[in-house]
Parts: structure tokens; sequence; C-alpha cells
């Protein structure tokens, strides 16, 4: 056997990461109303986090963990200068499991940080995602151990894998879930997010759809609705 014919090994190591995210509120007050809220495709923690200004205040804390894999999203004559811009994504097609695994482990220690063992019940966790990060979210909720009192996918659907009728079907049945949308959103069919509510509502899951005047971003007026 020659070296061309020499077989290529493929292996895994886990190893220690040093995740970053950013919080608004008074992180060492105690807080009843926690929102862990994951951004969508190329952003970054310390931007998105400042959407949920308009619903900040006493007794709520909101988190945003950014995605472990930053890249830069502009370069100067071909290198990534000083004035390229960096964002971050939470998984690509490539070695997608181990990626999964290692978003769903983190916002699980990220959960235990924040929110502790054991919290009361006067303490609700809300889970938003947004884009991208509607199927992050949709993962934690189906394969992590963290409880979830509410679920909010905006601007995107539950990844594919996840069968709502099927092994999904107890955790997607343990909190809200909510589905937002701009009703101009290029990205997203209104046809889409209405077969999945049904699909969701069907296999019994507590399921509410709101819709806003926009396109796929992020809105104020929304975000006070869900918090109302």
């Amino acid at each position: 056997m020659n070296d061309a014919e020499l077989p290529v090994g493929e292996h895994h190591l886990a190893v220690t990461r040093t995740a970053r995210y950013c919080t608004l509120g008074d992180a060492a007050a105690p807080a009843s109303d926690i929102w862990i809220v994951c951004h969508g495709f190329a952003q970054l923690a310390r931007a998105f986090i400042e959407e949920f200004r308009v619903i900040s205040g006493p007794g709520r804390l909101i988190v945003a963990p950014e995605a472990l894999n930053r890249f830069y999203l502009n370069r100067d004559g071909g290198r990534a200068g000083a004035s390229a811009r960096v964002g971050a994504t939470w998984m690509t097609r490539e070695d997608r499991l181990a990626e999964i695994d290692d978003y769903v482990a983190y916002l699980d220690g990220l959960h235990r940080e924040i929110v502790g063992e054991g919290r009361p019940p006067s303490v609700r966790v809300t889970a938003l995602g947004f884009s991208q990060g509607t199927a992050t979210v949709a993962r934690w909720l189906v394969h992590g151990s963290a409880r979830i009192d509410r679920v909010v996918l905006w601007a995107g659907l539950l990844p594919p894998e996840i069968d709502v009728a099927g092994d999904a079907r107890e955790r997607l049945a343990s909190t809200d879930l909510v589905l937002v949308r701009g009703t101009r959103d290029e990205m997203l069919e209104a046809q889409q997010l209405e077969t999945q509510r049904e699909s969701l509502a069907t296999a019994g899951a507590r399921v509410t759809l709101l819709e806003f005047d926009g396109g796929h971003r992020m809105d104020r007026d929304t975000l006070a609705r869900l918090v109302g």
C-alpha cells in the first residue's frame, strides 16, 4: 500500500471551550422572569441583546449566549483587516451532530449558571430563538435537560429531524410554544408556519401564533406583547 492509498481516519476529542454571553439587567439580583435569547446566523450576542431593551426592567434578566463558531463577514483585499466585521453561527452541516451536542450542553450549562438548581416555581424561564436560533432553541428543548416554561420560535421553524408526534412529543408538550413571523418575511412563508402550528397542536402542544407587520427581524411591539 502506497501513501496515496492510506485511509484517513476521523476522530473526536472533547475539549473545554470558553463561551461568551451577554446580560441585560442586574445579573446579581434575584429575577423572577429570565429570558435566554439565541441570536440568528452571522449575529453576535452584544448586538442582539439590544433588541430586548424594550422589555428590560426590574425583576427581569435577559441573557444572550453567543454561538461558539465565529467568522469574518467581510474581508479587505482578501484579508481579515481591522475593519472586517465578525459574526457567529450555531452550526453548519459539517460535523453537525457533534455541533448540536456541543451547543445543547453549552445551553444546559448556561441555564445552570444563570437559573441554578431547584429554582422556585415563581421563577419563569423563556427561551427565544431568532432565525437560525429557532432550531438551536428547539433542539435544546428536545435534547437538553433544562426546564423551560416557554419557547418562542421567531422567524424560523423546528428543525426537520424533530418529530412532533414521536420522541419529541413529551418535551414539546412540557412548555408553552409561541411561533412568531413578520407578515413580509421573505425567508418564512405564512403557510409553512401555519402547517407547523397545526402539527404541533395535533400532537398536544400548547402553541400560539403571532404575526406583525414587518420582515425578517425582531419587533418591539411584539416583544412587549410577549411580556404583557
